[in-house]
């Protein structure tokens, strides 16, 4: 499958198949991540879910998909191995060791980090990667803002930002994407709208 396609399929699921399961989460006072597990041999859906951190602070939206596809049926399960995984929101240092510890060796995302920071006002991510991880270098007592968090190719899984994926593609296919780009963008400014508003109170100990 070409990479555009692939990106297009990808898109598809985040707004097809995770963000209105998501729309329900925030409703009940979660967070707006969500993820999905496909199969790699025909990109269909075995899981979709969301941030369900209400019941569990450590169901976020990665790790309650993994949870959802590990109790399936063994014969109904394909090996992680076969499967591709995508989160809306890049995963955060729970997540990275959930997907790396169930064995999944890629994962794809539509929104950085730096988004989750700036633009949906969820800074934990950058914080704890950076506060628990991040040693900072002898010389300054800091942590460069130029150094990257985690090793995004590493001997577990290769990570793949959507958006950076759109951006070396060919200006034709690139131009379709950004449109679809800018549609869930909307999408997701509504959902953070939502869960801002109505936050708190519902026992999560990093709202």
């Amino acid at each position: 499958m070409e990479t555009a396609e692939l990106i297009s399929r990808l898109l598809d699921v985040i707004e097809k198949d995770i963000a209105p399961v998501t729309a329900k989460g925030v409703a009940r006072g979660n967070k707006l991540f969500g993820a999905a597990i496909l199969k790699k041999s025909d990109l269909s859906v075995i899981v979709a879910e969301t941030n369900n951190e209400i019941e569990n602070p450590l169901w976020h939206g990665e790790m309650h998909a993994i949870k959802r596809f590990f109790e399936l049926p063994a014969d109904q399960r394909p090996t992680t191995s076969d499967c591709l995984f995508l989160a809306t929101h890049e995963p955060c240092s729970l997540c990275l060791s959930g997907i790396t510890w169930s064995g999944f060796d890629n994962f794809y995302y539509l929104f950085s980090h730096q988004d989750s920071r700036d633009g949906f006002a969820i800074p934990y991510d950058i914080q704890i990667l950076k506060s628990v991880y991040a040693v900072p270098e002898p010389e300054t007592g800091t942590v460069s803002p130029a150094r990257d968090l985690y090793n995004r190719s590493n001997d577990f899984w290769t990570s793949h930002g959507l958006q950076d994926m759109i951006a070396g593609l060919a200006r034709s296919n690139r131009e379709a994407l950004l449109a679809r780009i800018d549609d869930l963008n909307a999408l997701y400014a509504e959902l953070s709208e939502r869960y801002q508003k109505d936050k708190g109170g519902k026992g999560i100990p990093l709202p």
